[in-house]
């Protein structure tokens, strides 16, 4: 059976890697025929007894609802925080404040990079992309090194927080991590430090590239339509960070507490705005609700793998492989992370990965955090190192396009590559100094 339910979810992953369009129907097929086994043979894949425990099972206990609801709460909030034209006012004082014009790319990158923290990926660089655009036509400068730039920074900063990306959310609900624990824990750096390394040496590398746009341009401020979804951004940070303090027990706090503030959004959207149902519907429809029906599918075949006992199986190989030794399983998990998610989404391979590497950490004698923060630095930051490795590079690269220039994968390669090891190696060297 343990074979069954691996082969499932191979030709699952491989089928996601070869048909990306359609990955939530391969994803939820998949955790389909998982349950159907499960009911067919009870005890022998989940952890339980009886024909309906599977199905059961699968939507009480391996589906992380909490990790779902403060997704598509959040994603609420941030396309009415874009909507509000806040960012781009902020930009526009950037520019203003800035000395000259290659300053102002590099601080509008750092920016790009901050409100990914709260926003997703794929949002920030749609919000920040007229901005860079703009720019580059008064400056006569090809966009190509500013998009990609913008793309970069977004999937660097997307990690450093628990609402920043889905993956930050998945090894929040794994590792039992609140929105506190990502600045500090247990005594410690956490996370959001060692993301912040990466994000210095990542304004240091393109302040290089840009270093001779030396031109003062002058810019029209940008009217904010409304500061209530900036309110409500802040909100939902400082609420989290309550929450964290304040250690409820149930178990969708965070969760309810973030589509609430969603919700609120969209009635002040309809009233205040005067919106129409229609209008709010488009923006509902929107949201990302690919990743969140893919993100369904893989809980439960990622659960199936784990109460299988295969994951522990392969945590065992991979420990044997080192050799027991922390630096090299160190080493292999953040390298295997890097290559991986350049090519290949990085959300089921860190919800596969995760369990992995805490047995890994068991098994050498070391503290879970330093593989499962690896994992994370690794395969966030790895998803820079290609136009396909993540959403927000393949955003980026359409945009400029539509611009009419050319960004071919050898060109995206000799900024993605640099900047991958650049930013990985200084937030692994300050991960491994703190938590080895």
């Amino acid at each position: 059976m343990k074979w069954l339910v691996l082969a499932v979810a191979l030709v699952m992953y491989a089928l996601v890697i070869a048909f990306q369009e359609k990955k939530v129907f391969w994803s939820l097929g998949a955790a389909a025929i998982a349950i159907v086994l499960g009911t067919i043979f009870p005890s022998e894949i989940f952890e339980g007894s009886g024909r309906l425990f599977a199905l059961n099972h699968s939507f009480s206990n391996l589906i992380n609802w909490n990790v779902l609801m403060i997704y598509i709460g959040s994603m609420i909030i941030a396309a009415l925080f874009i909507y509000s034209m806040a960012p781009s006012r902020a930009a526009d004082a950037i520019i203003k404040i800035a000395p000259n014009t290659g300053i102002a790319i590099v601080l509008i990158l750092a920016m790009t990079g901050i409100i990914s923290i709260f926003v997703e990926n794929v949002a920030t660089v749609l919000v920040m992309a007229p901005i860079a655009l703009e720019l580059c036509k008064k400056l006569k400068l090809k966009p190509l090194e500013f998009m990609a730039g913008l793309a970069v920074m977004s999937n660097l900063e997307g990690t450093a927080t628990l609402v920043g990306d889905p993956p930050s959310m998945i090894f929040a609900s794994f590792a039992g991590y609140t929105f506190n624990d990502f600045f500090v824990h247990n005594s410690k750096l956490s996370i959001f430090f060692f993301i912040q390394t990466g994000l210095v040496v990542g304004c240091v590398f393109f302040y290089f590239i840009f270093r001779n746009a030396r031109q003062k341009i002058q810019v029209e401020k940008t009217k904010v339509i409304s500061m209530v979804p900036t309110a409500l951004l802040l909100l939902m940070i400082f609420g989290l960070a309550a929450i964290s303090f304040l250690k409820v027990e149930f178990a969708f706090a965070s969760g309810g507490f973030v589509l609430a503030l969603g919700i609120v959004g969209l009635l002040w959207f309809f009233a205040a705005q005067k919106k129409s149902a229609r209008e709010i519907w488009k923006l509902i429809k929107e949201l990302d609700w690919e990743t969140i029906f893919f993100l369904i599918g893989v809980f439960v075949v990622v659960g199936a793998l784990s109460e299988s006992g295969l994951l522990l199986d392969f945590a065992n190989l991979l420990s044997r492989a080192t050799g027991g030794s922390k630096a090299a399983a160190f080493i292999l998990v953040l390298l295997v992370s890097i290559i991986l998610s350049g090519f290949i989404d990085n959300v089921p391979y860190i919800i596969v990965m995760l369990p992995v590497v805490a047995s890994m950490a068991s098994s050498v004698g070391s503290s879970p955090e330093l593989y499962m923060f690896a994992l994370l630095v690794g395969s966030c930051l790895g998803g820079n190192l290609t136009p396909y490795g993540a959403s927000a590079n393949v955003v980026a690269m359409g945009i400029v396009k539509k611009e009419g220039h050319s960004m071919t994968f050898g060109d995206w390669i000799k900024l993605g590559a640099p900047f991958t090891l650049l930013t990985t190696a200084s937030a692994a060297a300050l991960l491994w100094l703190v938590w080895s």
